[in-house]
């Protein structure tokens, strides 16, 4: 008897308290939600650009020695040439090693590899790289 009269008081109190239009919802949304949702987006797109800056690719391996002069001659040869392309002088021990392009793919690079071979005829090579691509700068905080 006990369980049949909390039944029914269970019952009627659900329909006590119910509401009498169930089928609408309104929400009240404070304005500074979107505002903050905003700021939140340009803060992740800034903080994530250095992350999106290198990617894998190719580059140009021109010359590979461990005589200084004669790898910043090569970069210095490679600027007059090929002012379109950007060098980069590593010094890895005990070689100077001198890259250029960023490139995505393989055949970006191949046009480029075989005029660089005229004025460098041994050793150069396409290689894979880590390389640079430059991200939008339009976004400040």
């Amino acid at each position: 008897m006990k369980y049949i009269i909390s039944g029914v008081l269970l019952i009627l109190s659900h329909t006590l308290f119910a509401q009498t239009d169930s089928n609408s919802i309104v929400v009240h949304k404070d304005p500074r939600i979107d505002m903050l949702e905003k700021k939140q987006i340009q803060i992740n797109e800034l903080t994530t650009r250095d992350a999106r800056r290198y990617v894998q690719g190719f580059r140009i391996l021109v010359i590979s020695t461990n005589d200084r002069n004669k790898a910043t001659t090569a970069k210095t040869k490679i600027y007059q040439e090929f002012p379109e392309l950007k060098a980069y002088l590593q010094w890895q021990s005990p070689y100077m090693k001198l890259k250029v392009g960023d490139f995505k793919s393989r055949e970006e690079a191949e046009p480029y590899l075989s005029a660089i071979q005229r004025y460098f005829p041994s050793g150069v090579y396409i290689i894979r790289d880590v390389i640079e691509v430059n991200p939008d700068k339009s976004g400040t905080l």
